[in-house]
């Protein structure tokens, strides 16, 4: 068989799309693998979690979703008070922690104790910390390292996620 310009390209892009196809379907050597589902306290069908939430609730607490920037009432939320999960009612951030980052999404330098879990989370090609609620698993937001003192934390938190209860603190 004489092999000509032609195939020679063809069978080259065929080779570089099955090498592209392979790095998208085989995980890199030490990359962590799925593990089982955590189990959380508070669990529902996929379908009690839609009656029980709104769908914009529903998106980003069962599905991770983000609400656009600006759009929570909860962001300009200064009162004293707890902010709670809004799938689970568990109490998650106090006011006394909330802050001001500029970003449209209400911001925590630290949570209340045992309120939250984290996760690895890699989507879209970054790399970042998710929170989610320890109580039933709702995704709450992301955690980076610019905040302000004294944790350096800034726990960027969907305000649809969250409720407000005003409390003396």
């Amino acid at each position: 068989m004489k092999i000509n310009r032609r195939l020679f390209l063809g069978a080259g892009t065929l080779a570089g799309l099955l090498v592209g196809l392979k790095a998208l379907l085989v995980p890199p050597a030490g990359a962590a693998q799925a593990t089982a589902p955590e189990k959380f306290a508070v669990t529902h069908s996929d379908a009690e979690w839609r009656n029980l939430l709104s769908q914009d609730s529903y998106e980003v607490l069962r599905h991770e979703g983000t609400e656009r920037p600006y759009s929570s009432p909860l962001n300009g939320q200064h009162n004293s008070g707890i902010f709670a999960c809004a799938g689970c009612a568990r109490d998650l951030y106090s006011s006394k922690t909330k802050f001001d980052s500029h970003t449209g999404w209400p911001s925590f330098w630290q949570p209340l104790d045992n309120a939250i879990a984290t996760r690895r989370d890699s989507t879209f090609g970054m790399q970042r910390t998710e929170v989610h609620c320890s109580n039933c698993g709702g995704h709450l937001g992301h955690v980076f390292n610019d905040g302000p003192d004294p944790t350096g934390l800034r726990y960027c938190m969907n305000g649809v996620a969250m409720t407000f209860r005003p409390v003396a603190l």
